[in-house]
């Protein structure tokens, strides 16, 4: 899986990471599975699952996406489940923010959350030179609408590759393998718009 993002020995977990952890297993313990029954579907190690759930360490973007495939969620569905109290509005300055400090991947959770909506806006930031690649979509089918605020991003999806410059907006359904890529000069911020089919 390759770096884990932070979480070292003695450090204190991020109270997120601790949420995400407890909310991890609680999911896992809904259907009954062993680390190791979640290792194969996951493909992630049951030693990198186990201290994901034990907040031992900061799962990565990839880590959660596969994770979010395997119990049929967006990954803002999963954050949100670890957030407070959902609110309709949520200002600026309080929502909530997930970095891959592995992958160079910063992620704000723009939208209020609602597990009953289907749509959901997302702020991303990645580094230049970050390069993210998700094996399969968190659900399949899902919709997605990219437009670049700042900077480059060149996105891979069923096998085109698209280059999109500040301004340029990508829409697409994603059913297999994307990969999201910052080529720089400098870091890329963008809106994801997700919409679940």
């Amino acid at each position: 899986m390759g770096s884990d993002g932070g979480g070292g020995t003695g450090a204190v977990p991020d109270p997120v990471d601790v949420r995400l952890g407890a909310r991890l297993a609680e999911l896992r313990s809904e259907r009954g599975w062993s680390l190791g029954e979640l290792a194969d579907r996951s493909g992630v190690s049951r030693s990198t699952l186990s201290r994901a759930e034990r907040a031992e360490t900061s799962p990565t973007a990839s880590l959660l996406n596969r994770l979010c495939a395997v119990y049929g969620r967006t990954m803002s569905q999963l954050l949100s489940e670890v957030e407070e109290a959902p609110a309709p509005l949520v200002p600026a300055a309080e929502q909530p923010v997930w970095e891959d400090r592995a992958s160079g991947f910063v992620r704000r959770s723009v939208s209020p959350p609602h597990p009953g909506l289907r749509g959901e806006l997302v702020e991303g930031r990645l580094l230049a030179g970050a390069d993210i690649a998700y094996d399969r979509p968190p659900v399949a089918g899902l919709e997605q609408h990219i437009w670049v605020l700042d900077g480059r991003l060149d996105i891979t999806a069923q096998d085109a590759e698209h280059r999109l410059g500040t301004g340029d907006c990508l829409r697409l359904r994603v059913w297999g393998p994307t990969r999201f890529r910052c080529p720089g000069p400098q870091d890329a911020r963008y809106v994801l718009a997700v919409v679940l089919p």
